[in-house]
């Protein structure tokens, strides 16, 4: 018989291919002398929070079960794999971070999680496994997590027969996650493997408008991405020299590692843009140089540790100064984005925000002599010719994904009001790339966006990453108060 493998073929006890075949004196000597430990855990904080969300799901769907999965570890070349990211759904439900689990939520609410506990030093895979600790480290036991997260726990192994038991007409998947949970629980209306369209499909949108309505954790979380955040912008400014090149690379490192000590990472690559790549709206490649009289684009944010991230962009002078053109430019986009930022209230359509800075935009591009047609023609849908030069929308829903709530049926979202509790971007932006030969030549390779993560209150909006300036003028003092301060370490 085929030895046993994986969903991304890899031998399913955690073992590889170039693993030496021990000598049996050696296997025993490795099963004796342990020490058992027990770690030091309590309830998270955050415990009430995921229930009353998991709460919510199942009312949404009564009488029936949930399979919410996190996904797989996902193999970056050979035998080594990519950096684990939990599904962001199941994280939102659970606060679950380990790959492998899934939450399997019952009609009558009760939850359990299926997970990978510690190695058992009854067996050799805490030695010679992939998933051993002695190789990735210690994990919780089912005890632990339970006593972690509030929820019942069960072994990873018994999550096939459970899965066996569920009635196909009475259950719904969120599918794309894990594909042998896919196989386990086939679509019970034809709908593709993957549950689009159909019942599982009605899932996956359920829990998208869930997350629509911030909780004061949450917006906590969102608030300590944003302060993370600001404090990379800084470390950035400070290394950034007035007078001479440095490459886009060694910024977004910088930033990174901002990241990486007071988050969990980066939220989405960074967009490092320098000159003539500050058009390109998602230039992540971030292999060119800085230079003095030019613009600098930013667009990063920090992951925080509960998976919650900021996005936010800046645009800075190299050399310390807008020149006018470019700080006409910049103005632009800035009272762009303070029309939108000011709609952002409760009751408000979501497109208007879109609008109030499309226009202000338009105007824009009136006074530089661009636009073919009036700002109203340009304004109406049938034209849109000022989006030659801003391809993007102002905005979206920002959480535990960059771009939230991305399931959420467009009456909800696109189409829908904004509502207390929601948070999004607002981040409008004037492109003139360096081929455009309906631009004057002084404007071509001219890139501005100006971007920041907004609450949604009934007292107005709230922005959250207002750490960091966005007048031309205070961007200048900004940046001059940085490299005066100078590099430093996060610490």
């Amino acid at each position: 018989m085929a030895e046993e493998r994986t969903q991304q073929g890899k031998p399913a006890d955690g073992t590889e291919s170039h693993d030496p075949d021990f000598p049996e004196a050696f296997l025993a000597f490795m099963r004796q002398g342990w020490r058992d430990t027990e770690l030091p855990v309590g309830p998270r904080p955050e415990v009430p929070n995921h229930a009353k969300r998991r709460a919510a799901l199942a009312a949404a769907f009564p009488g029936e079960t949930l399979v919410i999965p996190t996904g797989n570890e996902k193999v970056r070349a050979n035998d080594t794999d990519h950096r684990f990211r939990p599904g962001s759904d199941f994280a939102y439900l659970t606060g679950d971070l380990e790959p492998d689990s899934v939450l399997v939520l019952r009609p009558n609410g009760d939850a359990t999680l299926f997970m990978r506990p510690r190695s058992s030093r009854k067996t050799d895979e805490f030695f010679r496994s992939r998933h051993g600790e002695l190789w990735v480290g210690r994990r919780p036991t089912l005890k632990e997590k339970s006593t972690e997260l509030g929820l019942p726990t069960a072994d990873l192994t018994e999550l096939d027969a459970a899965l066996a038991e569920l009635a196909p007409g009475r259950t719904r998947v969120l599918r794309g996650f894990d594909a042998r949970v896919d196989a386990a629980v086939r679509p019970y209306d034809g709908a593709r493997a993957d549950g689009q369209p159909g019942r599982d499909r009605e899932l996956a949108i359920a829990i998208s408008e869930l997350k629509l309505v911030k909780d004061e954790w949450e917006i906590a979380q969102l608030q300590e991405a944003c302060d993370a955040t600001v404090r990379g912008f800084e470390d950035v400014a400070r290394a950034l020299p007035a007078d001479r090149a440095v490459s886009e690379r060694l910024l977004e490192g910088i930033f990174a590692l901002r990241a990486r000590h007071d988050g969990n990472e980066v939220g989405y690559g960074s967009i490092v843009g320098a000159g003539e790549h500050a058009t390109i709206l998602h230039w992540v490649h971030n292999h060119g140089v800085t230079r003095p009289g030019e613009l600098l684009l930013m667009d990063m944010g920090v992951e925080n540790r509960n998976l919650y991230t900021a996005d936010v962009t800046r645009v800075l002078p190299v050399d310390g100064r807008f020149t006018p053109l470019q700080r006409q430019v910049y103005d632009a986009v800035y009272a762009a984005q303070q029309a939108g930022i000011e709609m952002c209230k409760p009751g408000v359509a979501f497109r208007d925000v879109h609008l109030a800075s499309m226009r202000v935009l338009a105007e824009a591009l009136k006074d530089l002599g661009l636009l073919p047609v009036s700002v109203d023609e340009a304004m109406d849908p049938t034209s849109t010719v000022y989006r030659r030069w801003t391809l993007h929308g102002t905005s979206h829903m920002l959480g535990i994904d960059v771009h939230d709530c991305a399931n959420a049926r467009k009456e909800m979202y696109r189409d829908g009001p904004l509502g207390e509790g929601y948070v999004l971007t607002v981040e409008p932006g004037l492109y003139f790339q360096p081929e455009d030969e309906l631009v004057p030549e002084e404007l071509r390779g001219i890139g501005v966006r100006i971007e920041d993560d907004i609450l949604v209150t009934a007292d107005g909006p709230v922005n959250l990453s207002a750490g960091l300036p966005r007048r031309s003028d205070e961007v200048e003092t900004w940046l001059a108060e940085q490299r005066e301060a100078g590099p430093r370490l996060p610490g």
